[in-house]
This record gives structure tokens, sequence and C-alpha cells, in this order.
């Protein structure tokens, strides 16, 4: 059953629109900044991809009695830097191809996601990319041990880089190593190792 609109509703509704309009709130763009809606997670990767990549950057560095790569937030420092400098590099279709090749293998090689995969056999997917002894079949360009060791300098650099590149949440990396935030090399800012 339609409830009748009363002529007070409807002209209320027409002036809001109008208003909407001459504001600019009734554009795409306009609308856009007056609905909320949640940010996508990550730049560069799928949720898919990031998934995947999350547990093999913790075998990398992985939580202890100190935080490990997830902690850290490495994912989101390799993230980011594959739309900005890594970008330049043709590090995008390393990691496209590469995770694919990699999820491709573990289905292949032990019948599940990797994701899924105890710890130790995650370690044991690991070495075989490492070694290249993966399906030669599922790998080309990057072979896997190009993409094993790209990703293992990227956790690296995550997780004991500069926070302000994304990863090392926290200074997770600084604080495991007894670490003060260091200084920043080539820069004049600093009087007795603090900001000027």
């Amino acid at each position: 059953m339609i409830t009748p609109v009363s002529r007070r509703a409807a002209l209320k509704w027409a002036a809001a629109g109008t208003f909407g309009l001459a504001a600019g709130i009734g554009t795409t763009a306009g609308l856009a900044r007056w609905i909320r809606t949640e940010p996508a997670p990550y730049r560069f990767f799928s949720e898919a991809e990031a998934r995947l990549l999350i547990p093999i950057c913790e075998q990398i560095i992985p939580r202890d009695d100190t935080p490990g790569a997830t902690d850290a937030g490495v994912i989101y420092y390799i993230d980011r830097q594959l739309v900005s400098l890594f970008k330049f590099k043709q590090y995008q279709p390393t990691y496209r191809l590469g995770l694919e090749s990699f999820r491709k293998t573990c289905l292949q090689v032990y019948k599940m996601p990797f994701e899924q995969l105890p710890f130790e056999r995650q370690t044991e997917a690991l070495r075989l990319i490492e070694s290249g002894k993966a399906p030669k079949e599922l790998w080309g360009n990057p072979s896997s041990s190009t993409f094993f060791n790209l990703v293992l300098d990227h956790t690296r650099q995550g997780f004991y880089g500069s926070p302000r590149h994304g990863g090392n949440r926290d200074y997770a990396s600084y604080r495991m190593l007894g670490l003060a935030y260091p200084n920043l090399i080539g820069q004049n800012r600093y009087a007795d190792g603090r900001p000027v």
C-alpha cells in the first residue's frame, strides 16, 4: 500500500533537492563527501592478495615475545610503496604474478591455500619457492626465487624502516632493538639529537 505524500512534504523534498544542487551537494562528488563510506584498506592489493601476503611476511618476521611483521604493519608499507616508489621499479607485476603463482603452487603441492596451512607447512612452502623448486609450469617471470627475494627485502624494509613510510608501526623494530627514534640522515634539522 502506497502512503500518500502531503503537499507540504513534497515541497520540502523539492526545496531540499534544489538547495542541495545549488550548494554542490547534488553532484556525484558532493554526494560522495556527504555519504560516509569506509576507505579501501589497501591502495594496490586486493583483499585476497593481502590475505596471502600477510602470512608470507609473518613467516619472514614472525611474532614471538616481540612484534612480528603483522604487528608492525609491513603489508601497509609494501602496499603504499607499490603505488609510489616501487611503482616506477616495475614491482607491481612481480607482486601480481608472483602472488598468483604462489597461490597456485600451494593448491597444487599442499591441496589447500597457504593461509590455511599450519605454520610449519607455511615455512616449508616458502622454502620451496626460495630454493626455486616450485613447479616450473606455475612460474615464469618472475621466478619463484625472484619473487621470494623481493618479498623478503620489502618485508625487512617495512619492519626496520622509518614508520613515516607506512611500516614499523609504533616503532616496533626500534623498541625491539632498544633504539630511540633515529634522526633523519642528511638533514641538518637536529641539535643534540632532538628536532630543532
